[in-house]
């Protein structure tokens, strides 16, 4: 049953981590006779406290009064206002305001027990990642991680970065990792961080993204160059230029190189594919050049039989093949058949 509570002018509770029941009830004034009160009025009325647990300090207006017991104390007030401050055992004070009646006796019970201390988890916790917005490439990409975590666990670290070519080159498993950004010119890396306290706890999983982009290149001044151009001319002559041009390709593995081969005027039917086939397989078997760094288109005709070599730098724009025949003004040679031998 919970004890009714007297009115009274102002309550105050200090703001604590703790519970304290406060049974507050009116006592019966003292027996007297109704004439012995009519001739001699009260004057004054009593405040009655105790609490449990015991010896607690307490003040009455202002003034300390000792401590508190489990038995009923008493001290005697002229009618009005008057303030009990109780000390409680965790430091704080309380205090009651009572509002007290001449011939009246008002009793003040208090019950403290500690109330549950609420766990304040860590989590979720801020994870904030820095890094430049924009870097030249070839340039080291620094990704750092603020992790605002109040927790006492060792947190896990995990990153990963896209495209998937991006390097991380240094800092896996710790706040702070650098990634390579060498030949990703024209794309953006995007690197995701994943923090968790091994705790298993959803809100002890924090995920966070940075990315920086990386310029394209700028274009190079005239980086196509005609390295050589053949016209009419022999398969030794042709091999001597070759070797010329492979030596050109080996001392810059970045390039790669076009070659354009036209048929002539009056050359035979699917001359241009012939003389490109023939320059590939020189380069690629006699030489040693990579096949994907050879280049070779039908370049369309030409007055003679012509064969260009290009040099291409990385990222260059292709050089276009330049005809000067049209293909309807071609009058192609005729095949000469083969004799075939009479067998006696």
């Amino acid at each position: 049953m919970r004890p009714s509570m007297a009115p009274t002018r102002h309550l105050t509770y200090g703001k604590f981590a703790l519970v304290a029941l406060l049974a507050m009830t009116f006592c019966l004034a003292y027996p007297t006779s109704t004439a012995y009160a009519k001739r001699n009025p009260a004057k004054y009325g009593t405040i009655k406290v105790q609490t449990v647990p015991a010896g607690l300090p307490i003040e009455v207006d202002g003034k300390p009064e000792g401590q508190t017991t489990t038995d009923w104390r008493a001290w005697d007030r002229g009618a009005g206002v008057h303030t009990v401050v109780i000390t409680l055992p965790n430091g704080k004070r309380w205090t009651r305001e009572i509002v007290l009646d001449a011939g009246r006796i008002k009793c003040l019970a208090l019950n403290y027990r500690p109330g549950k201390v609420a766990v304040t988890s860590p989590c979720p916790f801020p994870v904030n990642l820095s890094a430049p917005s924009s870097v030249n490439d070839g340039e080291v990409i620094t990704y750092t991680a603020d992790v605002a975590y109040r927790g006492t666990s060792a947190l896990n670290h995990t990153w990963t970065v896209s495209p998937s070519n991006a390097k991380i080159l240094s800092g896996p498993g710790t706040p702070t990792i650098t990634v390579d950004s060498t030949g990703l010119a024209g794309q953006r890396i995007t690197a995701t961080l994943v923090v968790d306290d091994g705790s298993g706890e959803s809100t002890c999983r924090q995920v966070a993204q940075a990315s920086t982009f990386i310029p394209a290149l700028p274009p190079r001044e005239n980086p196509v160059r005609e390295f050589d151009v053949c016209c009419n001319c022999s398969f030794d002559d042709q091999k001597a230029r070759l070797d010329n041009l492979a030596v050109e390709l080996q001392n810059d593995q970045s390039t790669t190189t076009y070659i354009f081969a036209y048929g002539g005027r009056t050359s035979r039917v699917g001359q241009a594919d012939r003389l490109g086939a023939r320059a590939r397989d020189y380069l690629v078997t006699l030489r040693g050049i990579a096949p994907a760094r050879i280049i070779v288109l039908n370049g369309g005709f030409r007055e003679e039989d012509c064969v260009e070599l290009w040099i291409v730098p990385s990222g260059a724009t292709p050089p276009q093949p330049r005809p000067t025949v049209q293909a309807g003004d071609v009058r192609p040679a005729r095949e000469t058949p083969t004799r075939k031998r009479n067998h006696d």
